[in-house]
């Protein structure tokens, strides 16, 4: 992973589709899934307690901005009325990691680029949702983690990977294999290890 990265924390309803949404996204090294914004200890799925769903995202400053990844989550959900329900769990919720992003998200609010019914509060953690809810979308392709397992030794190594997280927004239908291999075309990654990757990835039957 890129050493200089920056990590963002949004809630905007079930964890799921923003988890692939950012995930596709060039710029974005990693994204996981978690509870965070509360003060239950220790929550899960089914005993959440004051927490929020939220997406957590690295990305590269350098190819997608701040401003550019608030703008997608303002733009993806409604935060009157999330995924039909109401309450904490869906809630649209930003957790600010450093005094960059406090400052940003109220100027754009301020703005009108960003939405005054969105809650704003300083991170603090995010405790990992359990495994079957990283990378939910491209679970549903068992040929896919056949092949990925070539590569990834560990279901950590697989949840952390960038490849991952834009195999996650194919299978959501947010990019393509085409734009996929065209962006590891320009990493800056050792050429036979950008190879064996795309020989894996092209042998996925979707």
């Amino acid at each position: 992973m890129k050493e200089s990265f920056h990590t963002v924390s949004l809630g905007m309803g079930c964890f799921w589709g923003p988890d692939a949404l950012f995930g596709h996204l060039p710029g974005v090294i990693r994204t996981r899934v978690g509870y965070a914004g509360g003060s239950t200890p220790h929550p899960t799925y089914r005993q959440m307690g004051d927490h929020t769903e939220i997406v957590e995202i690295d990305f590269d400053p350098d190819s997608i901005s701040l401003e550019d990844i608030l703008n997608v989550f303002w733009n993806h959900h409604n935060p009157v009325n999330i995924n039909d329900y109401k309450g904490r769990q869906y809630m649209s919720l930003l957790l600010y990691h450093d005094e960059l992003q406090r400052n940003t998200i109220p100027r754009m609010i301020k703005e009108g680029k960003g939405e005054t019914l969105t809650s704003i509060a300083p991170y603090s953690r995010l405790y990992l949702a359990e495994d079957k809810h990283q990378k939910y979308y491209l679970k549903r392709y068992p040929n896919a983690l056949d092949n990925l397992a070539e590569i990834y030794s560990s279901h950590d190594d697989l949840v952390n990977s960038t490849i991952v997280a834009r195999l996650n927004g194919l299978a959501k239908g947010y990019t393509s294999l085409e734009r996929i291999v065209n962006e590891i075309v320009q990493w800056s990654t050792n050429s036979n290890q950008k190879q064996k990757i795309m020989d894996v990835i092209q042998k996925i039957r979707w």
